[in-house]
């Protein structure tokens, strides 16, 4: 990763982590906020982890660097994908995992989530996790490399609530992506949360809200 991930801790000695993935050019500091709108004092203290992309070309945008989880080369985000990126970021997301069991927080008590990019990389990382998280967030993005997760993914994590909300005049990552990447995972039995709101490639205060719900019972 380019930097160190921010750290926020809600008090001393947290038992629960959200390691949350900012979306393209984006860095960690893009939903620190975000720490700030939940209220999850009914589970006690938690550690917000908010990861930077490595900066690297974007071949979209003309080969311009910036912060990115992997390369996107055409608007229809499915094809050409940079698998070697997404696997590359997916093994840096897994260390930052490693370390939270490191610091005492089990698995069980890990959410992994992400805007855009950073939900491509959470529903990547989260669903192929070898133990049980507490719950996968994919906010205003896609599953990735789709073709593989029935190969790839864990059993350990296919009882692992997982969260989606999309915009639905998101002119970025399409309504219609999304859509086909909760079908997708309903498929492959998972239990996937729906939310969809009337606003662009962004996040509003109600999907706040509902993420808020969703991790409060994820994390009981």
């Amino acid at each position: 990763m380019s930097r160190p991930p921010i750290e926020i801790e809600t008090a001393p000695n947290p038992t629960a982590t959200v390691i949350l993935m900012h979306g393209l050019g984006a860095d960690g500091n893009d939903f620190v906020p975000i720490a700030g709108e939940l209220d999850l004092s009914a589970v006690g203290p938690v550690r917000f982890v908010f990861p930077n992309a490595p900066v690297m070309p974007v071949t979209i945008n003309g080969g311009y660097q910036m912060p990115a989880w992997y390369d996107i080369s055409a608007p229809d985000l499915t094809t050409g994908e940079d698998e070697a990126g997404l696997r590359s970021s997916q093994a840096a997301i897994e260390a930052l995992i490693a370390r939270e069991k490191a610091r005492g927080i089990a698995a069980s008590r890990i959410v992994v989530a992400g805007f855009s990019q950073g939900c491509a990389m959470a529903l990547m990382t989260g669903l192929r996790h070898t133990e049980r998280l507490a719950g996968i967030v994919g906010l205003s993005g896609y599953l990735p490399i789709a073709a593989t997760t029935a190969a790839e993914r864990h059993a350990a994590n296919h009882e692992t609530p997982v969260f989606l909300a999309h915009g639905r005049q998101d002119p970025v990552v399409p309504y219609a992506s999304a859509v086909r990447s909760r079908e997708a995972l309903v498929a492959l039995g998972y239990t996937v949360e729906w939310h969809e709101y009337a606003m662009a490639h962004s996040v509003c205060m109600e999907e706040i809200a509902d993420l808020n719900r969703f991790l409060l019972r994820v994390f009981g």
